[in-house]
C-alpha cells in the first residue's frame, strides 16, 4: 500500500477508494466492495484454510454480489434467501425457516440480523438448520457501546430495529459452543478493512481519530 492505495482481494483492484455515504476510503471503484466486505473476505479466507468448504452446503441471506461468486464455486451445493427479493432460490423469513434441521453447513448473513425483529428466534432457526461441524458467520453493524433495541424500525439507520453493540454478539453464545470474533485489526491492511468518519465521534471501535475497527463474528456448532 502507498498512501491512500489499497488492494481489493475480490476483485484486484489497486488503486484508491472511493468515499460513500461520507466514509473515506471507503469503495472498491471495479467490484464496488466495501470495507466490510473486504474485511469479511478475509476473514473467509482465514476460516477456510482451517475449515474445508469442499463438498460442503451453503446458505446465504441477503446475498451481496460480492461473495455470491466466490461461495458458488467454493461450496459444493451453495443456495440463497432472502426475506423481499425474488432473484434468490428461496423467499423466507429469517424468523421461521422451513428447512429440515441441519440441512446445512454454512450460513452467512451480513448486516441481516439488526433489521429481524425476533433476532433471538432468527439465531435459534440458524442453528437448528446448522449440522454438526457448522460455521455462521453474522456480521451486524455495532454502533454503540451497549445494544439499543427500537420500539419501531429507524428510518435514521436504514430502518434498523436495533443499534447493535459490543455487546450483542453474547447474544450468539448462548445457541453455538463458540464464537471467535475477528476485527479490522487482525487482517492485511492492504485491503482496506477499517471505517474511515469524517468526524470525530465516540464509537467504542475507534482506533485513532476518524478510524473505526469493524468485526466479524464465526460462529461454530
Amino acid at each position: 500500500m502507498v498512501d491512500s492505495f489499497y488492494q481489493c482481494p475480490l476483485c484486484g483492484f489497486t488503486g484508491e477508494l472511493l468515499t460513500f455515504r461520507g466514509r473515506l476510503h471507503a469503495q472498491c471503484p471495479q467490484c464496488r466492495s466495501l470495507e466490510r466486505h473486504r474485511l469479511q473476505y478475509a476473514v473467509l479466507m482465514q476460516v477456510f484454510a482451517r475449515w474445508s468448504p469442499a463438498g460442503k452446503a451453503a446458505l446465504h441471506f441477503a446475498p451481496e454480489a460480492s461473495f455470491k461468486a466466490l461461495f458458488a464455486r467454493t461450496f459444493l451445493h451453495y443456495e440463497t434467501a432472502d426475506l423481499a427479493a425474488k432473484d434468490v432460490d428461496h423467499q423466507v423469513d429469517l424468523q421461521r425457516l422451513p428447512f429440515a434441521d441441519q440441512s446445512y453447513d454454512f450460513v452467512f448473513a451480513s448486516h441481516v440480523l439488526e433489521h429481524v425483529a425476533d433476532d433471538q428466534q432468527a439465531i435459534s432457526e440458524i442453528r437448528r438448520i446448522l449440522r454438526p461441524d457448522g460455521i455462521a458467520i453474522l456480521p451486524v453493524p455495532v454502533v454503540v457501546e451497549k445494544t439499543i433495541e427500537f420500539s419501531e424500525p429507524n428510518p435514521l439507520q436504514d430502518y434498523h430495529v436495533r443499534a447493535p453493540g459490543l455487546d450483542y454478539y453474547e447474544r450468539y453464545q448462548t445457541r453455538f459452543s463458540r464464537v471467535e470474533t475477528y476485527s479490522s485489526c487482525d487482517v492485511d491492511a492492504a485491503c482496506q478493512p477499517f471505517i474511515y468518519v469524517n468526524t470525530d465521534c465516540d464509537s467504542p471501535l475507534r482506533v485513532d481519530g476518524a478510524k473505526l475497527r469493524d468485526l466479524v463474528p464465526v460462529c461454530y456448532v
